[in-house]
């Protein structure tokens, strides 16, 4: 097996910059209505854009690095033994070939492909592309976070400086939640300048790295959807930890996240926002 560097960043940019163009911008826009399926429920869905662009990313992940494990989205609904063995993989990819497929479906420009690079139960890079500007955001541990547009340049991802709740931008995802803690948590969330809801993690780790927003929170912890954004988050400077205080580590799906500026804010949030 191939060993993984940061001089592989943009290999795996160029990956999934291809598959954007071939599998996922055709498709934007064009998909009839069976072309769309439902999941678990009528705001999960997966489309042939998800399907094939996940089989091409797969694919030309296994040129570069043959036998590593794959971990995608759609490969875990017939396999889900595949998470759980993310902890232990001497080197595994973890794929959302289109996160935000709702948003995808319902023709809103708002979705990303997520890849996150794990080695030996530890996030070591991670990257956000979006297919619509064709920008990518990316990071490898202990490099720092930086934001790679389409026209060449380079800029550095930092966090928003901290401020008092009242003028904080943020949001937390209570879709997968009770009614009644849904409630107390958007009560909650009028205590800050505004909250918002892009239902897609792609666009909220995006926003949170590069300093548009101060906190982004999430109840369902799948890795697809969280393994990159987080560890792009951290070397932008920002804090993020499990509810419980505890670091989130690949393979765990449970016990929410919280991402902040820094860990002070974190936990002003987790107390007035999701405890009060």
């Amino acid at each position: 097996m191939n060993a993984f560097s940061e001089n592989h960043i943009e290999v795996l940019r160029d990956i999934l910059r291809e598959a954007g163009e071939a599998e996922i911008m055709p498709r934007f826009r064009t998909l009839a209505s069976d072309d769309i399926t439902e999941k678990k429920s009528s705001i999960d869905l997966v489309t042939d854009a998800d399907l094939l662009a996940e089989k091409r990313i797969s694919a030309h992940l296994l040129q570069h690095f043959p036998g590593a494990l794959i971990v995608g989205e759609e490969a875990t609904e017939t396999n889900p033994g595949l998470i759980s063995a993310l902890a232990d993989a001497e080197l595994a990819f973890v794929i959302d070939p289109v996160d935000g497929t709702f948003n995808f479906t319902a023709g809103l420009p708002i979705f990303g492909t997520i890849l996150g690079v794990v080695a030996r139960g530890e996030t070591i890079a991670g990257l956000i592309h979006d297919p619509v500007l064709g920008d990518t955001l990316v990071a490898s541990k202990g490099a720092g976070a930086r934001v790679l547009a389409r026209s060449g340049d380079e800029t550095i991802a930092r966090v928003i400086a901290p401020r008092p709740i009242g003028s904080m931008v943020g949001t937390i995802s209570i879709n997968d939640i009770d009614r009644a803690m849904r409630q107390r948590i958007a009560g909650n969330l009028g205590k800050t300048r505004m909250a918002f809801g892009y239902n897609c993690s792609a666009y909220e780790y995006w926003m949170a790295a590069t300093g548009k927003v101060d906190f982004i929170g999430h109840f369902k912890l799948m890795p697809w959807d969280h393994l990159a954004g987080v560890l792009i988050h951290q070397e932008a400077g920002g804090y993020t930890a499990r509810h419980d205080g505890s670091p989130y580590r690949p393979g765990e799906t449970t016990g929410g996240i919280l991402s902040a500026a820094n860990e002070d804010l974190w936990h002003e949030i987790l107390r007035e926002i999701l405890q009060a």
